[in-house]
């Protein structure tokens, strides 16, 4: 269950009769928890309460308790010894009347009137195994609004079903959008009347919802007539309440779905709600959900913490604001000239959805320039900071028009807290018709026209503003002197997911500039265009984007064309998790980068400690790596660039699996014909290595061709290859028909081999690699290093080459995907002395006996739990090496990839160097 059907359940608990036999069943019913789960707990069979409760192991201890005792039965659930052996994580009690409740580990504790539990739902939402963000939880009402909006809407389009079409769908977000602004405004004093909208609907409205639509046609119209011409407009007098709103808002049609009864009642039960306490940086990204068929499945997670849309937004300009705030102090004219860069800063988001990152800009400078007001004695100041500032770009329609309102309605908050609410209401209506959100395809538009270069004045043209089509900005505006910051979380999409639509957009703005575009992540596509957009202005650009664009094949094409526009990073945070409100939406990995045609000398690199804490560096340059160091870019290399041995790419069959045996084939082949034992050896790729997978092959020599055909089953699947070779489309392997009898590549080892899979988990902290005997054959889904030195190992299987391959080979779709020419030929490895191969050689036989102890458990189960001698093993062999590098542990990854980038660099000038000495190019 997502955010919203849980608050949809508890409120409608909330609402029924309370029932002290059924009331803790109906909880955990509420919280998704299954009819089997219910039934084992309701028959005892899983319930272990010591107190006539109801105790879900890990969970909860709920106890309805008698009148008046709820503070009573809480103390003693706390007590319980059940509670603690349970693990329960919180206890409840209520009689009904009233309710407490405690998260034991916290001590967070909620004491309310039973039928308000349902405004902490949120507090209770890791009951369902969703990880809440705490400022959602202490904002419950965004997804309780979103809730019942969700409701109204979905009831309307039932019985409006023509506005669900594509043609009138704008219009029935446009009512929505109507909608929310009327419950804002009755609430915070906007309409000159608390509760104005929802009462005069109540009142003038019929049970049956008949007139419904008519009566909120009327109060719409009234909105959209100026006061002077009312007495022109026959507007009904009841209608007459209401103050001229427009700004777009109520122009154009003021048709309305037609109500029923439970679209009227659900009307009705938002009205109820205290909308004083509305988020518009949380509100909006979740109600954007509920106009999208395809999102609202997750309705109530689609929101973004603050602290990480800080994360973009701190390093690129507001801490530069607030540095300059501490040095000036209480210096009236350094305190005014940071209010006039305050009001010249223009924030651009070309995928802005609802506008969370606009919002979060917005309300935080106008704190910093509340703080300054203060400083300057001029408390309740207008404003110099305009709306029209913060710019936007967002295909859809409907969250547009949502980031706009979102806008408005933060900008009425900052005015009543930095203002009071009296300023506040007297400039607040009506609504500016000047638009700054854009409806458009980001990648096709031309941004310099939503954003122009500071000193030119644009005006482009529009219907209206907050009426179909958004297909342009109106700004009139001249910004001479001030700056641009473009900011976002543009789609991330890898080049097998993207639509033809997406890949035809990343044509248009790649085709001509570099082979292999078709590979990217769409999400490169706004960082292009953040590029190009920087060579015609000041702005500087961060992005939220996937992390595979600073890996893998991404690098050598996407980085370069950056490079090229005079464009660095000039700061940069790596690889974390961008979570919503969900744990099964567990969160994509992410960086955040910013880039500027005219950095500073200095760059800040953020990264997270091995313990988890925040890191900052101060570095003099950041590669498209996220590593401190010089712009290099890692290619493809024939051979090692240091003194390692040579990996191979496994053996590719091309034989259409005929050469290929089961276990049961290769036994019952060598119990009927034990003279051809010599001719059948295992096979390894990725799956046959990692998970344990028993498969075997026919490997002929020349010399044994004769005696392995006269077993006719050989001579069948020798006869079977020939013909898939002689089918295939393949010229190569047509040619191969003539030795249909082996695979096209013909590696082995003479000793041993050192195996490692082309593709494995990402969830695993080394890459998994083994030695095999002599006999074993590698298929192309593997690399082998032939009779190479057991001290390879040791560098295979350490932290310090699963993060260079992570950073350098990229991924296939988040698995590792490895490779020998980019990943392990470029791995720089300082040289070794002979005790230093010694050491690593032992640190290799003591991977190897510690997984030995736990035979037959694969590599898959080794790794997914890893024993503690197997990770002390791994530990020691991280230790060796690492001091080899620079005599210590490093503190995390991202020190690691700086000390490797540190090597290569080195290595790769050296090697230039020597070229160049014996006439090389």
């Amino acid at each position: 269950m997502n955010p919203v059907e849980i608050e949809a359940a508890v409120s409608d608990l909330a609402i029924q009769p309370f029932d002290k036999v059924d009331f803790p069943f109906a909880f955990l019913k509420a919280f998704g928890n299954k009819e089997t789960t219910i039934k084992r707990l309701r028959s005892g069979e899983s319930n272990k309460s010591d107190l006539g409760g109801i105790l879900q192991t890990n969970n909860i201890h709920i106890v309805v308790a008698k009148t008046g005792e709820v503070t009573n039965t809480l103390v003693a659930l706390k007590e319980s010894r059940a509670t603690s052996r349970a693990k329960a994580r919180y206890i409840l009690a209520t009689d009904g009347v009233d309710f407490e409740a405690e998260e034991l580990e916290s001590g967070e504790k909620i004491v309310c009137e039973y039928h308000d539990f349902p405004d902490h739902f949120g507090f209770f939402l890791p009951l369902a195994g969703i990880t809440t963000v705490k400022q959602v939880r202490d904002s419950s009402f965004d997804i309780r609004a979103t809730s019942r909006l969700n409701r109204l809407y979905v009831e309307l389009l039932k019985g409006n079903p023509q506005w669900g079409t594509a043609e009138r769908r704008h219009e029935m977000n446009h009512f929505m959008s109507r909608l929310i602004f009327c419950f804002f405004a009755e609430d915070t004093g906007i309409f000159r009347e608390p509760g104005l909208f929802s009462d005069t609907i109540e009142k003038m409205s019929t049970r049956d919802a008949s007139n419904m639509h008519e009566v909120i046609s009327e109060i719409f119209r009234a909105m959209n007539t100026k006061i002077f011409d009312r007495k022109n407009a026959e507007l009904p007098r009841w209608a007459d309440a209401f103050p001229y709103v427009n700004g777009g808002l109520f122009s154009g049609s003021i048709d309305v779905p037609i109500f029923s009864k439970i679209a009227r009642s659900y009307l009705m039960h938002i009205g109820n709600l205290d909308w004083t306490k509305i988020n518009p940086d949380i509100f909006g990204s979740m109600i954007q959900a509920v106009a999208d068929d395809e999102e609202r499945g997750a309705l109530g997670m689609h929101y973004t913490s603050v602290p990480n849309i800080l994360k973009v937004l701190n390093p690129l300009f507001l801490d530069d604001l607030r540095a300059q705030l501490d040095a000036a102090g209480d210096n009236p004219r350094m305190l005014l000239n940071l209010r006039k860069r305050l009001s010249r800063i223009r924030v651009f988001d070309p995928a802005c959805g609802s506008g969370n990152f606009l919002v979060i800009a917005y309300k935080q400078m106008r704190e910093i320039e509340n703080i300054i007001n203060e400083r300057r004695g001029e408390d309740g100041l207008k404003s110099d900071i305009p709306l029209t500032n913060f710019r936007g770009i967002e295909l859809r329609h409907f969250s547009a028009e949502i980031a706009r309102l979102a806008l408005i309605i933060a900008e009425f908050q900052c005015d009543v807290l930095y203002r009071g609410m009296t300023l506040a209401l007297s400039e607040f209506l009506p609504l500016s018709t000047d638009n700054w959100i854009t409806c458009g395809n980001a990648l096709r538009m031309d941004w310099l026209s939503i954003c122009p270069p500071t000193g030119t004045d644009v005006k482009l043209l529009a219907d209206d503003l907050f009426h179909t089509p958004l297909d342009q900005a109106e700004v009139d505006f001249d910004n001479e002197g001030g700056e641009t910051y473009i900011c976002g979380n543009p789609p991330y999409k890898g080049a097998r997911e993207q639509l033809p639509e997406q890949k035809e957009d990343l044509k248009h703005i790649f085709d001509n500039r570099v082979r292999g575009w078709k590979s990217l992540d769409y999400v490169t596509g706004w960082l292009m265009k953040a590029a190009d957009y920087g060579t015609q202005t000041n702005a500087v650009s961060a992005f939220v984007t996937t992390n595979s664009i600073c890996q893998g094949q991404h690098v050598p094409i996407l980085w370069p064309l950056i490079l090229e526009t005079g464009h660095e990073i000039v700061f940069a945070h790596t690889s974390f998790k961008w979570t919503n409100l969900a744990s099964h939406n567990a969160g994509v990995t992410v960086v955040v980068i910013g880039i500027s045609n005219h950095p500073s000398k200095t760059r800040k690199l953020f990264s997270i400690s091995e313990g988890n804490d925040a890191i900052v560096k101060e570095v003099e340059n950041i590669n498209p790596y996220l590593v401190a160091g010089r712009n290099i870019i890692v290619y493809k290399l024939s051979s090692p660039i240091s003194n390692i041995a040579d990996m191979n790419y496994g053996n590719y069959p091309g034989d259409g699996n005929h050469l290929t045996l089961s276990s049961l084939e290769a036994s019952k082949l060598i119990a009927q014909r034990p003279d051809l034992k010599a001719i059948i050896r295992p096979i390894f790729g990725a799956q046959e290595f990692i998970k344990g997978l028993s498969r075997f092959c026919l490997w002929i020599d020349d010399d044994m061709l004769d005696l392995a055909i006269s077993e006719p089953m050989v001579a069948n699947r020798v006869e079977a290859v020939r013909n898939t070779r002689l089918k295939s489309r393949d010229t190569s392997l047509n040619k191969l028909a003539i030795r249909s009898h082996q695979y096209r590549d013909r590696n082995v080892a003479k000793d041993h081999l050192i195996l490692v899979p082309t593709v494995s988990s990402e969830r695993r902290e080394y890459i998994p690699t083994d030695i095999k005997r002599s006999e074993a054959v590698t298929t192309n889904q593997a690399f082998a290093l032939y009779d190479a030195p057991l001290w390879n190992m040791a560098l295979i299987t350490s932290r310090l080459h699963w993060v260079w391959i992570a950073t350098i080979c990229g991924k296939h779709e988040t698995r590792f995907r490895y490779s020998n020419t980019l990943g392990w030929n470029t791995f720089p490895v300082p040289t070794l002395t002979e005790k230093n191969k010694a050491d690593l050689t032992r640190c290799a036989e003591g991977i190897l006996l510690a997984r030995e102890a736990h035979f037959p458990a694969t590599i898959a189960e080794l790794y997914e739990n890893m024993p503690a001698e197997l990770r002390e093993a791994h530990e020691r062999n991280d230790e060796v090496l690492e001091r080899i590098y620079i005599g210590r542990r490093f503190h995390n990854d991202t020190e690691r990839m700086e000390k490797l980038f540190q090597i290569y660099t080195k290595m790769t000038l050296q090697q230039n160097l020597s070229s160049k000495g014996k006439g090389g190019k």
